[in-house]
């Protein structure tokens, strides 16, 4: 496979099975089997921004670990909220992903920081006891973006975390991120964010986890915007990095696909962005356009608009090809500008 890069040079990439699907919401799916010879009966169900005679199906490419990416408008109704959300991992499930993502805030989008509090929950609460059981029910992984979390110092607080949380197949807690990042924004034409209003930032990272597609790195939204926290990651053994989001719509439009690329790109992982989308109430919308992006920069799936999923192969054998030919990590100079990103020692 040749991929152009630029009007004068070619840069020839080998040549792998790559797969990616643009699901509409599970209502509005007919019988879909992802199996050779898939036969897609509208455009609403597309592969997403092939590259130049990339797409070409190998058996082989049946045989990649699936994921899928969830997308959803979450309003301050918890319960309605947790429906959409399962009813989308039982289609990922039925479709064989071994992982799916949902994004940020997942359990709930409040209209002020005193409805967020009031509304936030314990890891051990019936919330999170509710996706336990569907990670059991269905048999994939789960990976709950943005958690409104009261720690073990909320009584002392009275404020939460952002908490990303990743669920193995039985249901159990593998891995806790809780944002470090806190978007404190005033953006004209989106409205102020002050995410620290309600939240406290997370004291570390999380090292990455080995999952069925692959070692995941845990981040949250305006956590894309500091490329030595997705360095740092790859570093320690990252080769999927996952940013879910509820970007505004109007950072969204500029920034979110360039960043998610970019992370991509530096880090030669695949990044993948769960996102909320649409108006969550009067005083809230955000941009969706949920996606993976391979560690090439390419977007290899992508969500139409609205509620929805998409789903995406992980080809690892690729990825480490791709840092075998353009090994970026061995050529750094931190003689010349330090060891950006690499993982702090804990002494």
């Amino acid at each position: 496979m040749v991929l152009a890069v630029s009007s004068c040079r070619t840069y020839r990439l080998p040549r792998r099975p790559r797969l990616g699907f643009i699901i509409r919401p599970p209502h509005q799916l007919l019988s879909l089997l992802l199996c050779p010879g898939l036969r897609i009966p509208r455009p609403s169900v597309l592969c997403a921004q092939p590259r130049p005679r990339a797409m070409a199906i190998f058996s082989s490419s049946w045989e990649l670990p699936l994921v899928a990416v969830c997308q959803v408008t979450s309003t301050p109704d918890k319960q309605q909220n947790f429906k959409t959300c399962a009813e989308l991992v039982r289609e990922a499930a039925r479709l064989g992903a071994c992982l799916a993502f949902l994004p940020e805030a997942f359990d709930f989008v409040a209209r002020d920081p005193a409805e967020t509090l009031r509304l936030s929950e314990p890891l051990g609460g019936n919330l999170l006891g509710g996706y336990t059981q569907l990670a059991r029910e269905c048999g994939l992984w789960l990976s709950l973006g943005g958690f409104h979390e009261r720690g073990q110092d909320w009584e002392q607080t009275q404020k939460i975390y952002n908490c990303h949380v990743l669920l193995d197949n039985k249901g159990s807690v593998v891995a806790t991120y809780r944002k470090t990042h806190l978007c404190d924004v005033e953006i004209p034409g989106q409205g102020p964010m002050r995410e620290s209003n309600s939240t406290i930032p997370g004291p570390s990272l999380e090292s990455p986890v080995s999952t069925p597609a692959g070692k995941i790195g845990l981040a949250i939204c305006y956590d894309m915007r500091f490329p030595e926290l997705s360095l740092a990651l790859a570093q320690a053994g990252a080769e999927i990095l996952t940013y879910p989001s509820a970007f505004g719509s109007v950072t969204g439009p500029a920034h979110w696909e360039v960043l998610l690329r970019a992370r991509a790109i530096e880090t030669q992982c695949y990044v993948v962005a769960a996102a909320q989308c649409g108006r969550h109430h009067e005083k809230r919308a955000s941009y969706g356009h949920s996606m993976v992006v391979d560690p090439w920069g390419t977007v290899v799936a992508r969500c139409s608009e609205g509620p929805g999923l998409c789903l995406a192969r992980i080809d690892l054998s690729y990825l480490r090809q791709l840092r075998q030919q353009l090994p970026v990590f061995q050529h750094r100079r931190p003689d010349l500008y330090g060891s950006l990103g690499h993982p702090r020692s804990q002494d």
